[in-house]
């Protein structure tokens, strides 16, 4: 009965900015839903096929490299129909002639996603629709085992046991999005590993339908020490840069300032604030950040949109509680650090 409700509905989130509910466009809607409610239980091999990385590379080249992904996105169509400010990007409009370049775009980010004024604020790390909430299994946002599981999801037992019950937010990035990710904290990397998987789709049907999606795709994890000389000073920071359907590859590309220099993210590195850190390759991606417990505060909006039961969310149906997302803006507030005092004792 779920997957019936889930199905039939569009997909809704909401506009951070003034509240609106606002219906989202899902591309391939309706192979997704074929392939989730139908193939994979009827035709194993050809969903386990499809969600392979051989299928991913392929359907991303012919998207987003031949001649044909041009018709396929409908070129200015497109860019106009998905309100992509062609103003806000580095190079100029004329030069973006495919749709990997319009996906793969750099934007000016310093003066259109300015960093907040408070100086200890934990920044997003995208521009994406964010559910927010705990792993802890009585908070009232408990989200592990429904959107990932934290063993699988970290790959390492030493992690898992560092960020148990400690706070999470999903950020879910769509097609049309600006596709890079940014640093969400200042602090020191401690590890940095890539975990195996398949090649899920993101669409929220896909996320209903396969149990702990985020956890099974192939992933980036990167862990960030932020107690240290410089650091944002909320702990440990686990940051999860998960790829998908049509996305092959996370390249690390961290970079100082701008673009520029661009480099991978390696073990000892010291991250800035809101800088670049990865590009994902076209289609639709996920980043996770997991802190540990008792070190963050969510901003309130972002929990009180997540409860919403008048947003025809796919994840609240699938889910069976509220489970609303809000658009939010790559360096825009998310948490911010809670001081020493206010945290809870064990």
């Amino acid at each position: 009965m779920r997957v019936t409700r889930a199905a039939l509905t569009d997909h809704q989130y909401l506009r951070r900015e003034t509240g609106e509910t606002l219906t989202e466009r899902l591309y391939w809607d309706r192979v997704i839903r074929f392939l989730y409610c139908e193939a994979r239980e009827r035709a194993p091999a050809l969903f386990k096929a499809v969600t392979s990385g051989r299928t991913t590379a392929f359907l991303g080249f012919v998207n987003y490299d031949l001649f044909l992904g041009g018709r396929l996105t409908g070129g200015a169509k497109f860019l106009a129909q998905e309100g992509i400010n062609l103003n806000e990007c580095l190079d100029p409009p004329a030069t973006l002639t495919t749709p990997r370049r319009i996906f793969e775009r750099k934007i000016r980010y310093e003066s259109c996603r300015p960093l907040p004024e408070e100086s200890n604020a934990i920044v997003s790390p995208a521009d994406a629709r964010v559910i927010v909430g705990s792993c802890a299994r009585q908070s009232a946002l408990f989200l592990k085992g429904k959107l990932f599981t934290l063993e699988e999801l970290l790959g390492k037992n030493e992690w898992s046991a560092t960020f148990w019950d400690g706070d999470t937010a999903v950020f879910r990035l769509t097609p049309e999005l600006y596709h890079y990710s940014h640093t969400p904290v200042a602090g020191r990397v401690v590890d940095s590993y890539d975990l195996a998987g398949e090649y899920h789709s993101c669409n929220p049907q896909a996320v209903v339908e396969v149990a702990t999606p985020y956890s099974k795709n192939r992933r980036t994890v990167t862990i960030i020490d932020t107690d240290v000389a410089g650091g944002s000073r909320v702990g440990l920071v686990a940051m999860i840069e998960v790829a998908a359907l049509m996305i092959g590859a996370v390249v690390q590309c961290y970079s100082e300032q701008g673009y520029d220099a661009p480099r991978p993210v390696t073990t000892g590195m010291m991250l800035r604030k809101g800088v670049p850190k990865s590009l994902f390759r076209p289609g639709s991606s996920t980043d996770i950040l997991i802190f540990q417990k008792g070190r963050i505060s969510f901003s309130d909006d972002l929990i009180t949109n997540r409860m919403r039961t008048d947003v025809q969310s796919r994840f609240t149906l699938g889910f069976g509680f509220p489970l609303a997302e809000t658009e939010v803006r790559v360096r825009s507030l998310i948490a911010r650090p809670v001081a020493e005092h206010e945290r809870s004792t064990p």
